[in-house]
């Protein structure tokens, strides 16, 4: 019998108006009022997730934001994974020779050097005003928090990524978590920041096993999720390597694949 269930929100969850279906919502409810633990577990910045999160989990639910870089639970971090200062300068030196936008999220706050079209695609979904100012600053705003970056999101033209991606990895790959949530998009992480560590994280907060537990996502960054579950489920619109890797495949974020999929293994509980 599964006992938690961990649910990607950006194409999964989510539509692709980041609106939740009734569906899915229903479906929810009902494994919550059975008892079992169900997680929203996102790349999303917490601030960016709260205002679609407080209306369908309780307030005991714990959120995993940035990538599993930043867990919140009853108005408390329980759980922090950052990029140092030093490192996070790193990274900025050699992605600002690209024509990328470069974010930096540490904690409830966000910046950028410059207000792209990329940035403001990011700012639709994300309540919170992003802060614009020179690198420089965004590292003084952190030493004054004594906070690092959680996440680094750099976004570019998906051929430009790879070749970041690349260059990245053969710098720091081994020492950072670095890959793709979405083609455009590249993140950044502390190396104990990810999905999977989270969801161990927490399975030991709660005295769950993996065995008890089924993950849901749609993307590379889900990957590593969907393959330490019991049971991995890849969304209809995930790309061919997400889907090779789950054990099951619904169907996709604009037609019900959370609910259809928690139907199929909860064909017992929801009605």
């Amino acid at each position: 019998m599964y006992k938690a269930v961990f649910i990607d929100m950006d194409g999964t969850l989510l539509q692709s108006d980041h609106s939740v279906s009734a569906a899915n919502r229903h479906s929810i409810h009902q494994l919550i009022d059975k008892g079992i633990l169900v997680v929203p577990i996102s790349a999303r910045p917490l601030h960016g997730m709260l205002h679609l999160t407080e209306k369908i989990f309780p307030s005991t639910t714990p959120i995993v934001s940035l990538n599993g870089g930043y867990i919140w639970h009853q108005g408390q971090i329980i759980f922090e994974a950052a990029v140092s200062l030093q490192q996070a300068a790193g990274i900025h030196e050699e992605v600002k020779k690209y024509p990328a936008s470069i974010m930096y999220y540490s904690r409830m706050q966000w910046f950028a050097m410059e207000e792209t079209t990329l940035v403001k695609k990011e700012q639709r979904i994300t309540p919170v005003k992003i802060t614009i100012q020179p690198f420089e600053k965004t590292i003084e705003c952190c030493e004054q928090q004594q906070a690092g970056v959680n996440k680094i999101l750099i976004a570019a033209d998906k051929n430009l990524i790879l070749d970041i991606e690349q260059q990245l990895n053969a710098l720091h790959g081994g020492e950072l978590n670095i890959y793709k949530s979405q083609p455009r998009y590249l993140e950044v992480m502390h190396a104990q920041a990810s999905k999977t560590n989270a969801i161990q994280f927490l399975l030991k907060k709660y005295g769950i096993a993996p065995y008890e537990i089924m993950a849901i996502g749609d993307n590379y960054n889900d990957k590593g999720m969907i393959e330490f579950a019991h049971t991995g489920v890849a969304m209809g619109n995930a790309p061919d390597e997400i889907k090779a890797a789950a054990d099951y495949i619904t169907d996709t974020n604009n037609n019900d694949g959370v609910a259809k999929a928690l139907h199929h293994f909860f064909s017992a509980v929801i009605v």
